[in-house]
């Protein structure tokens, strides 16, 4: 009697998958990347200079790598904004997100008292910077799997037919 009851999950809007929910965490993570990507671009002796820092990479890869990340950044940024090729980018910031936690996790386990290199002189490689990018990690993912493919214009790098 009186209104009708939705059992189960089925009449609760799932809060994640919200439409504005992922237009904000998009925009948030493109500003990021765009961001986090200037300086090194500008200033890519100081940036290979932090990946060294890492000990992870052999002498020739650091410089390759200080070089083409930053560009990566800046591209998913863009994408991410405009609204392009979302898919992908969203997979290229998951994948990123996955490579700076293991940096920063072997870097904190080793007690490297490093620069992270995410922004200019924005902080040093420790626990709260990882639980950062698993936020960061969080939002990416739920770009990636988005439901509602709202305000994109090309959301797929290639339309399968």
């Amino acid at each position: 009697m009186g209104g009708s009851r939705i059992s189960g999950g089925e009449g609760r809007m799932n809060f994640l998958q919200n439409k504005w929910i992922v237009l904000v965490f998009r925009l948030f993570l493109g500003a990021m990347f765009i961001v986090a990507s200037w300086d090194k671009i500008t200033n890519p002796d100081d940036f290979a200079g932090i990946v060294r820092n890492y000990y992870m990479l052999p002498e020739p890869v650091t410089n390759f790598f200080a070089i083409i990340l930053p560009w990566v950044e800046l591209y998913i940024g863009i994408c991410l904004i405009l609204g392009i090729f979302v898919d992908g980018a969203s997979l290229l910031s998951v994948g990123l997100m996955i490579m700076f936690l293991v940096a920063l996790g072997q870097a904190t386990a080793r007690g490297l008292d490093i620069e992270c290199g995410c922004f200019h002189g924005a902080s040093k490689v420790g626990v709260k910077r990882i639980l950062e990018d698993f936020l960061f990690l969080g939002m990416a993912y739920l770009v990636l799997k988005r439901d509602a493919k709202k305000w994109e214009l090309f959301p797929k790098s290639v339309e399968s037919g």
